[in-house]
């Protein structure tokens, strides 16, 4: 039970990676309150994931400043505190030639990864702060340390994410607040499976193709699983992680491999 008595909130926590942060979370004992779009697929997958009163489910748009400080709020409201912040929620939406990529899906790549973890992670260290005590966990990628062509707005957006939480890191380390970001590979999630004929066509390649060549790309040679990146949120959000801060941590077999 290494989050007894602590209060996580995940963005994007209802499916995928967030989701299976939340299980791994609620496991060793952490009350968590999920972020996402609907309402109705929230309250299924607490009741999935038997939370009862350890769980919160609070629908909004990430894109939208208020929506995302008002999960914030309605977390420390429920539960009294907030401890561990998840900035999990993001994507890499249109996928272009920088020469062809418009302002205004550069903008929804910045609001979507960036301002989303800017603006959670501001209202919860008010309370991690006054706490001494606090976890703030950003999901990056392997884009946030290298670049593909077509993922020009996604990979200026997570090399941000990373810049930021190296920032803030220095700037709360004597606060007892740690700030880390999770850098995972590929991940076959459903989102994946979803999305990722779309980025696929846009990568001049069918989908199985595209899914061999980024395992390819990795020293293990197959994808990452959820528990994988799972596992180092728990790590980063323990007791244990303590000394664990302004860290961009890789998930992704060997790709990066930095």
């Amino acid at each position: 039970m290494k989050l007894e008595g602590k209060v996580a909130a995940i963005t994007g926590g209802t499916a995928g990676l967030g989701r299976g942060i939340a299980e791994a979370f609620l496991a060793e004992g952490a009350k968590v309150a999920l972020f996402a779009r609907n309402p109705e697929k929230g309250a299924k997958v607490l009741e999935e994931m038997g939370a009862g009163d350890d769980g919160l489910f609070v629908s909004g748009d990430v894109m939208n400043q208020s929506d995302v400080e008002g999960f914030i709020d309605k977390t420390v409201e429920r539960f009294g505190t907030i401890d561990i912040l998840v900035n999990n929620a993001g994507g890499a939406g249109d996928l272009q030639p920088m020469v062809d990529l418009s302002d205004e899906t550069f903008d929804e790549a910045m609001k979507w990864n960036v301002y989303s973890t800017f603006w959670a992670s501001r209202r919860a260290l008010k309370t991690m702060i006054a706490n001494k005590w606090g976890r703030i966990i950003n999901m990056s990628s392997m884009e946030g340390k290298h670049g593909k062509p077509i993922f020009t707005a996604y990979t200026a957006a997570k090399h941000a994410v990373n810049g930021m939480t190296k920032s803030l890191a220095r700037e709360v380390g004597e606060l007892g607040v740690t700030a880390n970001c999770i850098c995972p590979g590929l991940v076959v999630t459903d989102i994946i499976k979803n999305n990722g004929p779309a980025t696929a066509k846009a990568m001049g390649m069918e989908f199985d193709e595209m899914i061999a060549m980024f395992a390819s790309e990795s020293a293990i040679k197959r994808p990452n699983t959820v528990e994988e990146v799972a596992a180092v949120a728990l790590l980063l959000a323990s007791p244990e992680g303590a000394g664990i801060t302004g860290a961009a941590i890789s998930v992704d077999g060997g790709t990066a491999q930095y």
